[in-house]
């Protein structure tokens, strides 16, 4: 019952608001009025073309850009997962030993030849570098990195101008250089 009270106010409502439209219309000659519908028409149009068509058809359009920088960005994720997940796997373990460290640290600056100087004690390992050039250096970084489990504590680095390398000391530190 309540139902139908509701509908049969919307409906007393809804001809309120259109009964001056109806009356204005009916005042109108054939021509005007028929002019008037036409042009309501095509206002209504327009208002559905700006509101839903032409924001849809813009997102279909769309859609096939954004789905492919969406996978990128996905993929990205991914393969960044992958690398924490690698890396947590490695700190899960236990570390190498103090000898195989030291072993993989004196291979890693044997690379760089006679632009660097190891120097170990207790659980720091410092590296004198001169003229190192900075490819090596950044491949050095890595090796100590994956190879020895070693992490630079301090740096001081200048770039020497003369060959385009590095001058300095790196200070290096990790779990496995503490036990002895």
């Amino acid at each position: 019952m309540a139902t139908l009270q509701r509908s049969a106010q919307a409906a007393s409502s809804l001809s309120r608001l259109t009964t001056p439209l109806t009356t204005a219309l009916d005042r109108l000659s054939p021509r005007e009025r028929k002019a008037v519908l036409i042009a309501l028409w095509t206002i209504g149009l327009g208002l559905l073309w700006w509101v839903a068509i032409a924001p849809a058809l813009t997102t279909l359009r769309e859609a096939p850009a954004r789905h492919a920088r969406l996978d990128a960005q996905l993929g990205q994720m991914q393969r960044m997962a992958a690398t924490a997940n690698a890396l947590r796997s490695e700190t899960a373990a236990q570390p190498p030993g103090r000898d195989e460290i030291l072993r993989a640290l004196e291979a890693a600056t044997t690379s760089l030849g006679t632009t660097a100087q190891l120097s170990v004690l207790g659980d720091r390992a410092t590296v004198t570098l001169r003229g190192t050039p900075p490819a090596a250096l950044a491949q050095w970084l890595a090796q100590v990195r994956i190879n020895a489990r070693l992490l630079p504590l301090e740096t001081q680095l200048t770039r020497d101008p003369a060959s385009s390398g590095w001058n300095g000391t790196v200070v290096l530190s990790g779990p496995g250089l503490a036990g002895g």
